[in-house]
């Protein structure tokens, strides 16, 4: 495997300082017997510098070592699971720098560390092989961690639609139209915006959109999209150009993922597309008076769908911006859950503050818990297909089955076009603690249900659930496996 020249800095200087120290050198008694300067040895061990071949020859008496074995990228079984972490995916695809680290300074921590680690690292790689690990699937936890850390919130972004909508709209001027951004893309970026451009490609039918780039770009997108869809599609267009955001995804959906700069700015570029639609200002009033009522209203939520032209996964997802900064309720999730059947509930799309809540997507191959408001609200939308194309809202509070946490959970749905996707819902969960209670003052309204739930039915203790889609294996498991535990326990102390 090729490996890349950032690499093998990083490799010759993890060598350097593993020589050294193992001489028992100072950086000053390294220069002072190569004549090279302190300054400029620190920066080969951090793999920032590569010396020349008459530098290198100094080095490799000084440390008595040959020139071949100091220049060559096999390490010592010390630092051997180090040379595998950097030919792996695991090194090649983080963005270190973004999280503050600089690549250099987690090998130097890792070169310290004990033996142990070396062979736990070895192990995370060898699961990484075996198991196919997906990039993408790296790419999105990294994006979620990322947004954690901001509290979902990007004040830059928000002031760069702020101006956008200074230059273009009238500041009182909401929801916008589809003629308004088609001009801006036209007259701006000279667009093409094509409404029925994917009609005829029967292999992009699940797409929503799609862009095809050149010196005058065209905007494709699926002629089954709702209006909202539409305006969504298109402002997020616009937040491309105007965050200046490259690398950039072509398609609306994941196709193939080449970095993880990609993936934020795909990131980015939706909250843009939100930010415009729903402006803080207008939006925090909206949902100030929605949070103030003393009974849930599905109403005002259902209204500021209609007057921001929105769908109900933009509003949740403003929701997540919103709430944590100006009402100061950082402990929530958003979730959303989608399915095509009636046994199969998938959980597409989750993000957590403040720690993780239950539910999250590490449940592989079983059954989430079908008393959460986010698949009965999908169960309901099934039932009534056909019936009517509105909005669904649910709400209810879940307390979670052995543990003292209870969320407050609003959840909405509408049903979606078969030609583009599956049917879902999107949910946010707000944890119930005294500031929350302080802020959403229909928490305690007597009208909302309040169910005990859990995670997934095979680790539910709940053996009465009506509405249980698999048996308790996993949690009957574990409970002969404490048995035996006590058992042994007992035998021994006997």
């Amino acid at each position: 495997m090729a490996i890349s020249q950032e690499n093998v800095k990083l490799i010759f200087g993890l060598k350097v300082r593993q020589l050294r120290l193992e001489k028992g050198l100072s950086f000053a008694q390294l220069s002072k017997q190569t004549g090279l300067s302190a300054s400029y040895l620190n920066e080969i061990e951090k793999g920032k510098k590569y010396p020349k071949i008459e530098k290198i020859n100094k080095l490799s008496e000084t440390l008595e070592v040959s020139f071949d074995d100091l220049v060559s990228l096999q390490l010592s079984k010390k630092l051997a699971p180090l040379g595998e972490l950097l030919q792996s995916n695991l090194f090649k695809e983080l963005p270190l720098e973004l999280f503050g680290i600089e690549p250099a300074h987690l090998l130097d921590l890792l070169s310290n560390a004990p033996a142990k680690l070396g062979a736990f690292l070895s192990t995370l790689i060898e699961i990484s092989r075996n198991y196919g690990l997906r990039v993408e699937s790296l790419y999105l936890n990294m994006l979620r961690s990322f947004q954690e850390m901001h509290d979902n919130y990007f004040e830059s972004i928000e002031e760069e639609v702020e101006g956008f909508r200074t230059l273009f709209f009238k500041k009182a001027s909401f929801p916008y139209s589809f003629q308004q951004l088609e001009e801006i893309l036209k007259s701006e970026y000279d667009y093409q915006v094509l409404p029925k451009g994917l009609e005829h490609q029967q292999e992009l039918k699940p797409l929503r959109s799609m862009t095809v780039p050149g010196e005058n770009p065209r905007l494709l997108m699926n002629p089954k999209l709702t209006e909202s869809q539409q305006l969504f599609t298109m402002a997020k267009e616009l937040g491309y150009h105007t965050l200046e955001l490259n690398p950039r995804p072509l398609t609306s959906s994941w196709i193939s993922v080449n970095s993880f700069e990609e993936v934020l700015n795909n990131y980015k570029a939706s909250y843009f597309a939100c930010a415009l639609a729903l402006p803080e200002k207008a939006i925090v009033e909206d949902l100030r008076k929605f949070l103030s009522e003393q009974q849930f209203n599905s109403d005002l939520l259902l209204n500021i769908l209609e007057t921001y032209q929105c769908t109900p996964e933009m509003l949740m997802h403003r929701m997540t911006n919103l709430l944590p900064k100006v009402f100061g309720i950082k402990e929530l999730f958003f979730l959303r859950f989608s399915t095509s059947n009636e046994e199969t509930f998938k959980l597409t799309k989750e993000m957590h503050l403040s720690g993780l809540h239950n539910p999250h997507g590490t449940a592989l191959d079983q059954h989430y818990c079908r008393r959460w408001a986010s698949i009965e609200i999908l169960k309901e939308l099934r039932n009534q297909e056909g019936e009517d194309d509105n909005f669904k809202c649910k709400v209810q509070r879940s307390q979670y089955v052995n543990s003292e946490n209870e969320y407050l959970i609003i959840s909405l749905a509408k049903p979606s076009n078969k030609n583009i996707g599956q049917n879902s819902s999107v949910s946010i969960g707000l944890l119930i603690t005294p500031a929350m209670k302080r802020k959403v003052k229909f928490h305690n309204d007597s009208v909302i249900p309040i169910r005990i739930v859990n995670e997934t039915c095979e680790t539910c203790p709940l053996y009465d659930c009506q509405e249980r889609a698999a048996p308790a294996h996993v949690y009957e498991e574990t409970q002969q496996l404490n048995a035996m535990k006590k058992a042994v326990e007992l035998l021994t102390r006997q």
